[in-house]
């Protein structure tokens, strides 16, 4: 009799990786440029604090997928019985995923533009094309080739943002420094809201949950304490590399760009890593810019998807919803919308959208009801709701400060 060996944990893995990617989307690369250019090493902490956050707010969403076989967009549109409330729920995640899809077409027309001067609008159309295919993949041949491809252009951008590291190194001591909790007047709280903002995004904790969801689909009912344990290791992994990524470009204009402006724009850190470092780092950090655009505006629009099929229990393929969703960034690129404004803009966007996605998401993990024997321990509620509380009060923090101009 032949019997059937469960998979390796190694394969097991790969729904964190690709959900990861939009912790390392065009918005992370300005704000942490520029927290480094600007305050130096004062905010290496709020990297570090957003990480291991992000950590816990993941692994929930994963969780909540292997273990029901729902992502948290279908489980609200069960829970959620007024058709109006569905619609409304749905409206507000739906604007948070295309203001996130902005940001990402942004970035990967700004990558195009420093890279071969294709204008902004033909970029964001490559980029968005680009996309299509990489969809495309997904609809065609299912979970692991896409995540093999996100995989993949991860790598890219790991190599993209931390060459400028070993090139021109930060200072160790100043590192160790740096993680001591404080602030230096309302612009670095600005610009912690900021880094956190563009850290936790909701459409990777919608994206994340129907990941696990796709993967482990079939009998996953005797297989959850291990795939439970492959995705701890999974978010592990992910979140080791989003984050060290972060990390280092933060360090990269701490080191080199300390008091250079411009390092709030994307070109603009583009230009000073070229006079700092050389055109050779600028070029590889515009090739990690691109990688970043097309993996992370896949991701979203996958995202995005899901939040419709979720809550109004419409079903619309990926391509043509891709298409759709083009039309605002591409339209902000044709009116001549300065990109730097537009990725601003976006974050406060994703700022009104967090509680929407954390709040229903903990709940959701502590509820017997739903996820039985699976739940989470009464701790790991409690970090969860401490850590959605301090991130929507920094969120409030951001929405405030810009809106107030204070």
């Amino acid at each position: 009799m032949t019997t059937v060996r469960p998979p390796r944990t190694a394969w097991l893995l790969g729904p964190a990786l690709v959900a990861g990617v939009a912790y390392l989307d065009p918005g992370n690369v300005a704000t942490n440029m520029s927290a480094g250019a600007q305050f130096g090493y004062l905010l290496v902490w709020v990297v570090v604090l957003g990480n291991a956050m992000a950590w816990l707010i993941q692994y929930l969403s994963a969780k909540l997928g292997v273990v029901t076989g729902r992502s948290l967009a279908e489980t609200l549109g069960a829970r959620i019985r007024s058709p109006w409330g569905r619609r409304l729920f749905w409206l507000q995640a739906e604007l948070v995923a295309m203001a996130t899809d902005i940001a990402e077409i942004i970035g990967g027309a700004v990558a195009l533009w420093l890279l071969f001067d294709i204008p902004l609008l033909a970029g964001g159309v490559i980029t968005g094309v680009v996309s299509m295919l990489l969809l495309w993949i997904q609809s065609r041949g299912g979970a692991r080739p896409f995540e093999f491809v996100v995989i993949a252009l991860m790598a890219i951008i790991a190599i993209g943002f931390t060459v400028g590291v070993f090139v021109g190194p930060p200072d160790a001591g100043q590192i160790v420094d740096g993680l001591v909790p404080r602030f230096e007047g309302t612009a670095s709280v600005l610009l912690a809201a900021s880094i956190l903002g563009a850290t936790v995004m909701p459409h990777a904790i919608y994206a994340h949950s129907a990941l696990t969801r796709d993967r482990f689909e079939g009998d996953r009912e005797h297989r959850i304490p291990r795939l439970l344990r492959a995705t701890r290791w999974d978010v592990t992994i992910a979140l080791v590399i989003a984050g060290t990524v972060n990390l280092a470009i933060l360090l990269l204009g701490a080191a080199n760009l300390p008091g250079v402006p411009g390092t709030d724009s994307l070109e603009g850190a583009y230009a000073a890593l070229d006079d700092a470092l050389g055109g050779l780092v600028a070029t590889v950090f515009a090739v990690g810019l691109l990688a970043s655009g097309l993996a992370s505006t896949s991701v979203g629009a996958y995202a995005g998807s899901e939040i419709m099929h979720g809550l109004l229990r419409v079903r619309i393929p990926l391509l043509a919803r891709r298409v759709v969703t083009l039309i605002p960034a591409l339209a902000v690129l044709a009116l001549g919308f300065d990109p730097t404004t537009a990725l601003i803009l976006s974050q406060v966007v994703l700022s009104f959208g967090i509680p929407f996605a954390l709040v229903p998401l903990v709940a959701l993990t502590a509820q017997e009801r739903t996820l039985g024997g699976y739940r989470n321990r009464w701790w790991t509620t409690a970090l969860g709701v401490a850590a959605s509380a301090f991130l929507i009060a920094l969120n409030g923090v951001l929405l405030w400060l810009t809106f107030t101009g204070a």
